[in-house]
């Protein structure tokens, strides 16, 4: 898997060598947050050796597009793959060790979700405090190499506290309503029952979508400050009467999409002062 990494790695350096700090991970429906990128250069997924996972989904560009927001450097993946696309996990969170590899520091993922949770409407957007991932495979199983990380790294605050203090500040300055919750990823692509739903709101469950948790597991496992984002495009199944559809999710994110790119705006230059004043502090140390 290392070595599949870093051929991905110098074909992109072939095209340029610029180094983000923050890594963006755009949701269905989020994408066109990519279009406020003071763009540098981008990689289609297609231009990477056949080994690297395409997006199938449509609305899902498929593509890392690098620049600077709000003068700080950042890969965006305009497009992510999903588990149920028939990847492996392997090649599910090969986009993530490919940023990292990079040299971003910071994951921002974001995702289209169901809401559990009665205080939810369509368009609400949510941080991720927590999540269960026991429905999905875990990316970290099979032989574990040293140098990237743990063999059993703690998942305890995976979702890092500061993080989510600096993006409830800058939801609060940018006037952006920001809930929170706990997220679980199930397989898909099927939306759920009512019944599951009903068993995940006892297990204390607020959003349900079908990625995310396994980006977050490797990169906190690579070291990586982790922050998430879900955007409430549909009431979770048995919620509403009416069916859940893909043409919902995607109408509610073109709807959210400039709350989102407020709030992300502001974050990612708040995110990226702290992390910044932090290495500063341990060199002085």
């Amino acid at each position: 898997m290392n070595n599949l990494v870093r051929q991905c790695v110098e074909i992109i350096r072939q095209k340029t060598d610029f180094v983000p700090s923050i890594a963006i991970v755009l949701g269905s429906g989020l994408g066109d947050f990519a279009m406020t990128v003071d763009k540098v250069a981008e990689v289609s997924y297609e231009e990477l050796p056949d080994f690297f996972p395409i997006s199938t989904v449509e609305n899902h560009e498929g593509k890392f597009v690098m620049g600077y927001v709000s003068g700080v450097p950042v890969i965006c993946m305009q497009g992510r793959v999903h588990y149920y696309e028939g990847y492996t996990p392997d090649q599910v969170v090969m986009p993530i060790r490919v940023m990292r590899e990079l040299g971003a520091e910071v994951l921002i993922v974001s995702n289209a979700a169901g809401g559990i949770k009665d205080t939810y409407r369509p368009g609400t957007l949510a941080l991720i405090t927590d999540h269960v991932a026991l429905f999905v495979p875990n990316p970290l199983q099979g032989p574990n190499d040293p140098e990237y990380g743990l063999r059993f790294p703690d998942m305890t605050s995976i979702y890092d506290r500061r993080l989510r203090r600096i993006i409830q500040d800058a939801a609060f300055s940018s006037r952006v309503i920001l809930d929170q919750g706990v997220y679980v990823q199930l397989p898909g692509p099927s939306f759920e029952t009512p019944a599951e739903i009903r068993m995940l709101e006892r297990l204390g469950i607020d959003l349900v979508g079908m990625s995310t948790c396994m980006e977050t597991i490797v990169a906190n496992y690579l070291g990586m400050k982790v922050c998430g984002i879900s955007l409430v495009t549909n009431y979770a199944a048995g919620i509403s009467a009416y069916p859940i559809t893909q043409e919902e999710v995607d109408t509610e994110g073109k709807k959210a999409a400039e709350s989102f790119k407020q709030l992300m705006v502001e974050s990612v230059a708040k995110i990226y002062e702290y992390i910044e004043s932090d290495k500063n502090l341990s060199s002085n140390a």
